[in-house]
């Protein structure tokens, strides 16, 4: 999935995001407002990881991402 289509749906992500980091608190991952970068500083910054590993998890979460994705498509 496109990561512009998490960020523009982000209030249907953030329980899926919530459930992948759970130390992350909801006012953080509300915080980062879809923003893949801020997501990412936020579970390095949570689990103590290096960017690397961080942007890893991220991807890996983006991808689980696709059944998620809105039935409407623009024609």
């Amino acid at each position: 999935m496109n990561w512009s289509n998490i960020e523009t749906g982000w209030n249907d992500f953030k329980a899926s995001a919530k459930q992948q980091w759970s130390k992350l608190s909801e006012q953080q991952i509300h915080d980062t407002h879809g923003k893949r970068e801020q997501l990412t500083a936020s579970v390095q910054q949570a689990y103590a990881l290096n960017k690397d590993e961080a942007d890893r998890q991220v991807s890996a979460w983006q991808s689980k991402q696709v059944d998620k994705q809105p039935a409407s498509g623009k024609s």
